[in-house]
């Protein structure tokens, strides 16, 4: 029995070297192995509203209306197309995971299992920017903006004439701010859509566009196609917000900031040129 000892050890040693090998040669193996890199690119958005080629009346006249907002004077502009809701919390998030772009304004108080569905805000006008342009897309002009709330009738509001209420838009919820508790998901407010289809043009966030401001652009901007002036201190911002009175989400209504302003009533939607259109 002990002659048979020394040989049993010497077996199990063998066994032990040869599986030891093996078991290091898969492991250089897998090594070897590329890994799958991490996914960045954007979950797919909901298809774009396309808004036809035309002419339709932008700004507003009256003793109601601003000096900045008028005169009321014909637009035209090419077809194009616009995201049907504000980007979200979701989305900028990915954006954020796959960029170096700052982190937006409180976005410590985001909960994803909660908030995804909420337009994000605390983005500047170049946050904004630099996720359209990752999303292969850019900012909306404000003529292109104010097309797609109103459509080609001059509508007051983005569903009509009629006065906002709580069935048609989200605001006059006063200044304190919560994703929860003052921020609707973007999916919500069907029957305030606009001619296009587009929700929450009114209300929620207001939105950031490419144009710099200018007060009297109306007076000396292009008929076809107008971008806004080529300089200035304050970027556009449209559609009123959460803490807004009714007043402030009239479709022609016009507000500015400066560009670097991060804060919890500004949001942004995308748009995007669509094939050739024919001039007027």
């Amino acid at each position: 029995m002990r002659a048979l000892f020394p040989a049993l050890i010497s077996c199990l040693l063998v066994a032990a070297l040869t599986h030891s090998n093996e078991s290091a040669g898969g492991t250089l193996e897998q090594l070897r192995k590329p890994r799958p890199v991490p996914e960045t690119q954007a979950s797919p958005d909901a298809p774009m509203a396309v808004i036809p080629e035309g002419p339709f009346r932008m700004g507003a006249d009256g003793t109601d209306t601003l000096e900045d907002e008028r005169p009321q004077h014909e637009v035209w502009l090419d077809r194009f197309e616009m995201d049907p809701y504000e980007v979200t919390t979701g989305h900028y998030a990915e954006f954020h995971a796959a960029t170096a772009n700052p982190t937006p304004w409180q976005w410590e108080a985001v909960d994803l299992a909660q908030h995804r569905d909420r337009p994000v805000i605390g983005v500047s006008w170049f946050d904004a920017e630099a996720y359209c342009r990752w999303r292969g897309k850019r900012l909306p002009t404000e003529a292109e903006w104010e097309k797609a709330a109103r459509g080609i009738d001059g509508r007051l509001f983005p569903w009509g004439n009629q006065s906002p209420h709580d069935r048609l838009a989200n605001f006059g919820l006063g200044a304190r701010f919560s994703y929860s508790q003052v921020l609707a998901p973007v999916q919500r407010y069907e029957h305030g859509r606009s001619p296009y289809g587009l929700q929450q043009m009114a209300g929620n966030v207001g939105e950031w566009v490419a144009d710099w401001y200018g007060a009297n652009y109306y007076e000396t901007g292009p008929s076809k196609n107008p971008t806004g002036p080529e300089l200035g201190s304050f970027r556009v911002v449209r559609g009123g917000s959460w803490s807004d009175l009714p007043k402030y989400l009239l479709t022609y209504g016009r507000f500015k900031l400066p560009p670097e302003t991060r804060n919890s009533y500004t949001g942004f939607r995308c748009a995007r040129t669509t094939g050739l259109t024919t001039s007027p």
